[in-house]
């Protein structure tokens, strides 16, 4: 398997293909605005729409530069849990959730069209191994938030 083939899958198992966990969409699936926009108590704790925000940035830039495209939207990491106005409106739900889906599939197709050179020039794998692993990691955050609110199932 070529490595760009191995990444490029363990980006789907990361956003939507099942594994030994659960991925990135079917996490945020069936939310609500109200559900996404939910805190639990402490001012610590991110909500869904937030940590789906910050995802997207990071996936956004990613796939600027596999593309070699300039990226001029830099934000400070504190800043990118709020790329999007949250408002208990779906549809603007909704539209935020496509951004993420949208994000991925520009990360996948710079990914396939990359050549290995390149790929090793500027740590670019690198790069893509720490949004799977953040990816990971905040999906696990989102998760654990449904579990809070109620909103996940109790057998999965």
């Amino acid at each position: 398997m070529k490595r760009t083939d191995l990444l490029l899958k363990m980006l789907d198992t990361t956003f939507d293909k099942e594994s030994w966990y659960a991925p990135f969409k079917p996490a945020i699936e069936g939310l609500t605005a109200e559900q996404a926009l939910w805190r639990p108590a402490g001012e610590a704790t991110k909500t869904i729409w937030e940590n789906v925000n910050h995802l997207i940035y990071y996936k956004e830039r990613l796939a600027a530069k596999l593309e070699g495209r300039e990226w001029t939207n830099n934000l400070d990491g504190d800043k990118t849990f709020f790329l999007t106005e949250q408002i208990n409106d779906n549809n603007q739900w909704f539209a935020v959730v496509e951004r993420a889906v949208m994000a991925q599939q520009s990360l996948k197709q710079a990914l396939s069209k990359i050549t290995l050179e390149k790929l090793d020039q500027h740590s670019l794998e690198e790069k893509l191994f720490d949004i799977m692993l953040h990816d990971a990691y905040h999906t696990g955050q989102i998760i654990q938030i449904r579990k809070m609110q109620g909103s996940w199932p109790s057998h999965r």
